[in-house]
């Protein structure tokens, strides 16, 4: 079997063809506002990150870490970041070529896998923007560990984490009580039924993570956690999915977190 970062990445190229919402590139309009100076970017479904997360922009080495899709580094860019995008899937890293060539930035695309070492050296970046993603890998104190190296002393890490709530329930219909389906943690290579299912329906391989790795992981790593905030489901991907159900019943499914190096 391939390797199942392998099939992640497959697995949303197939979702970008079919127009997932996380695959949608920015707008020329959004691109035209944020020469202006307004914008928002997200790391969760529905809030926008607060600006005081941000450094200046102008002149900032900025790595997007599996944020392929063109929907946060086109405005980075357009605001004067030195911007790297770093993601597996190959449609998501064709979207930041073409943005780029359609607003005329320049963007450095690095097709990488963030379970290995990334292929960046210490201290070569100031702000890491990490949306939720890593959901489709198994040991996210690597990825922790590895944002530490490469952001240089007083550098800042944004990530979007799932909390795991969403891998706990059945599909149900609007209206109806959740179900507890699963346990957490959820883990497919470590439950054959699970990776079965999801290989059999061309399903992403994807693990919840727990707050001892999620928040735990970044301090242990050596981050300083200076802000946070919940957020919710609210893309229209969830709406025939347990996450549809989670949004309906106010259950918060996801962090937001800025860290310091």
């Amino acid at each position: 079997m391939e390797h199942y970062t392998e099939i992640n990445a497959k697995t949303v190229d197939k979702w970008v063809e079919d127009g997932w919402e996380w695959g949608k590139p920015v707008s020329t309009k959004a691109c035209e506002k944020a020469r202006r100076g307004e914008w928002d970017v997200y790391l969760t479904p529905t809030r926008p990150v607060p600006k005081d997360w941000f450094m200046p922009m102008k002149g900032a080495k900025i790595l997007g870490l599996a944020s392929g899709g063109a929907q946060q580094m086109p405005i980075f860019s357009l605001l004067g970041a030195d911007c790297t995008v770093m993601d597996l899937s190959d449609r998501q890293l064709e979207s930041e070529r073409l943005i780029s060539e359609r607003e005329g930035y320049k963007i450095e695309i690095v097709k990488a896998d963030m379970t290995l070492k990334f292929p960046f050296a210490d201290n070569a970046f100031d702000l890491i923007f990490h949306p939720v993603s890593n959901c489709f890998i198994e040991d996210v104190y690597h990825v922790w560990r590895e944002c530490f190296r490469v952001l240089r002393p007083n550098g800042i890490l944004l990530s979007g984490l799932d909390n795991g709530i969403n891998y706990l329930f059945d599909i149900d219909e609007a209206g109806k009580p959740l179900t507890v389906a699963n346990n957490l943690p959820f883990n497919p290579l470590k439950n054959p039924k699970l990776l079965d299912e999801a290989i059999k329906n061309n399903e992403s391989i994807q693990f919840s993570h727990s707050f001892d790795e999620q928040i735990g992981g970044q301090i242990k790593a050596g981050f300083l956690i200076s802000g946070a905030y919940e957020d919710y489901n609210g893309s229209p991907d969830c709406q025939n999915s347990p996450k549809f159900a989670t949004a309906q019943a106010g259950i918060p499914a996801f962090w937001a977190t800025k860290a310091i190096k």
